[in-house]
């Protein structure tokens, strides 16, 4: 019983460490240049509408 808890523990720390290094290699992957874009989308705004204001 002793190794069955150690290995199902020990799985279970692995498993959890795989999903944690999916998770964050997708945010770095995909969500970051997606917010990235849009935080240059909203300057670019902000920019223009100065731009706009001052003439």
């Amino acid at each position: 019983m002793r190794k069955f808890a150690s290995g199902f523990f020990t799985g279970t720390l692995t498993a959890a460490a795989v999903v944690a290094g999916v998770v964050m290699g997708v945010k770095k992957k995909v969500i970051d240049p997606i917010e990235e874009k849009e935080s240059k989308i909203d300057e670019n705004r902000k920019k223009a509408r100065r731009k706009r204001i001052a003439r």
